[in-house]
């Protein structure tokens, strides 16, 4: 599905966090948002996500943000794992709550840990993981609910070099087609990842991902 943001305004208090913002997303896309701390990006996630108030419109293949949805997962840079639930039992938590029936909500978990390389690990505990493995439980537990379009805010930020690597591949293959936005500090992250790239920061120039080193040290 499309993502479609016009005009949008976000404060928090007296302090304007984004103003007048506009941004498309494609079906399938996969959209990196970029800049420095700071400058909106964590809040045009969340206002997406339909989490904070906002100024201005956003849309779902043309149906109107106006609160939290199942169509929109957000995925955090903290996994957010129960500690008392195994790997597979928090990756069937919101198809539980959602009222998925037992054994359809196991075998989607089961399926969704194989996928992103934990079969085999599915009654761990979140203590018995690495930061890594429980990003791709955190993973399979948003993909699982079948989301319309996934947000990734910083989701690699606190792993090491090569545990990130891994995990920038595996997002890569596991999102194909999926809508994304994704967004990151890291300008290699960025022109990594992203089919486009927007800059936020000064003007928030959009920018095609072969320009974006020009544009961030401009």
């Amino acid at each position: 599905m499309s993502l479609s943001v016009r005009s949008l305004t976000v404060g928090y208090g007296r302090s304007t966090v984004l103003a007048d913002f506009s941004l498309d997303v494609g079906t399938g896309e996969f959209v990196v948002v970029a800049g420095p701390s700071g400058c909106g990006k964590s809040t045009l996630l969340r206002a997406v996500a339909g989490l904070v108030p906002f100024g201005g419109s956003i849309s779902v293949s043309g149906q109107p943000v106006d609160g939290p949805s199942r169509d929109r997962a957000l995925v955090f840079q903290e996994d957010g794992l129960l500690p008392w639930r195994s790997a597979l039992r928090n990756v069937e938590l919101p198809l539980s709550l959602q009222g998925v029936p037992r054994a359809q909500r196991r075998a989607l978990a089961s399926s969704w840990l194989e996928r992103v390389g934990l079969a085999g690990f599915e009654d761990y505990l979140p203590r018995e993981l690495s930061g890594g493995m429980r990003q791709r439980v955190q993973l399979a537990r948003t993909l699982a609910q079948q989301p319309s379009v996934v947000l990734m805010d910083e989701p690699f930020g606190a792993l090491d070099a090569q545990t990130r690597a891994s995990m920038q591949e595996l997002v890569t293959e596991v999102l194909s087609g999926t809508t994304t936005l994704f967004v990151t500090h890291d300008v290699d992250e960025a022109v990594l990842l992203g089919d486009r790239v927007v800059v936020l920061g000064a003007g928030e120039v959009e920018r095609r991902r072969d320009a974006i080193l020009a544009a961030v040290r401009a």
